[in-house]
């Protein structure tokens, strides 16, 4: 049985993975995972406690939780369930990754392998911040964001919540992408994107 101290990641399957690889790195003693179903693949041997979204999933069995969703939105459902039941989100952020002192960081959130994270970047709840991309010094990232692997982020640069910027993405210096918007990979945005609005290319332009 999983006691208070016990720490249980959410989902396990492809993105999860990459966030138990960097949590065991970091010495997280992660026990548990919760799905709709008992995973047929359990690489990390560990063991499943139930699906948080049902009615019958113990929340007085465990205190600390751990983000292994890829999708934005979900991941945001999700958080905002765990806490409702008055329980901890964890950061996951991997040691490799250089984060600055004078960077600030809510809760929830995964930091990848290689990240670099400069100063007065605040970075909300709930994003990931995957491999090898760069916040530059004062981005705002707010909730529920994701930045794939390689992106750059120029400094003064805001995402909106729920947004996703596609890997090996640059952003311009202080350009603000609103909230809900997707940026394809390998675009170079250098102009304000308004929310809710798919934009690609090089350089980026809203997708008709």
């Amino acid at each position: 049985m999983p006691s208070k101290n016990s720490i249980a990641i959410i989902g396990y399957s492809g993105h999860s993975f990459v966030v138990l690889d960097a949590a065991k790195q970091m010495n997280l003693d992660v026990k548990y995972y919760c799905e709709r179903n008992q995973a047929a693949f359990n690489p990390f041997k560990i063991n499943y406690l139930g699906d948080e979204g049902s009615d019958s999933f113990d929340w007085n069995s465990i205190d600390q939780f751990i983000l292994g969703i890829g999708d934005n939105k979900i991941r945001q459902k999700v958080a905002n369930l765990i806490l409702s039941k008055k329980k901890i989100l964890l950061n996951v952020i991997h040691p490799s990754s250089i984060i600055s002192n004078y960077a600030n960081f809510g809760m929830g959130n995964f930091i990848a392998a290689n990240v670099t994270v400069n100063a007065l970047a605040q970075v909300a709840n709930n994003c990931i911040l995957n491999t090898s991309c760069v916040v530059e010094h004062e981005c705002i990232i707010e909730s529920g964001v994701h930045i794939a692997p390689g992106t750059v982020l120029a400094g003064n640069v805001t995402v909106g919540e729920n947004s996703f910027i596609g890997a090996n993405s640059v952003v311009k210096q202080g350009v603000k992408i609103g909230s809900g918007v997707t940026v394809g990979a390998g675009s170079v945005v250098i102009n304000d994107i308004p929310g809710n609005e798919i934009w690609v290319g090089n350089p980026a332009k809203k997708l008709k």
